[in-house]
């Protein structure tokens, strides 16, 4: 029998800008989705820990992130 001892994932998250909005109204909204992003890791008790978040040239955000895999422990990844 096997059981899983602790499991995370990476991921690299692109919140990119809405075409049909005008830069600073998507750059607000990007902003906003990226905070309701991390409110929502936050609610659900998703382990987590942001390894970069960089905002691009044209308004984007890109985050790195290693988090939580369903509700595995997460031993020593997060450290």
């Amino acid at each position: 029998m096997k059981r899983i001892k602790a499991a995370c994932i990476k991921q690299t998250l692109h919140f990119m800008l809405k075409e049909d909005l005008g830069h600073d109204y998507a750059v607000k909204m990007v902003d906003e989705e990226v905070k309701k992003y991390k409110s929502q890791l936050d609610r659900s008790k998703t382990q987590y820990k942001i390894i970069a978040e960089e905002r691009q040239a044209d308004g984007s955000v890109i985050i790195e992130i290693i988090k939580q895999y369903n509700t595995s422990p997460v031993g020593d990844y997060l450290k």
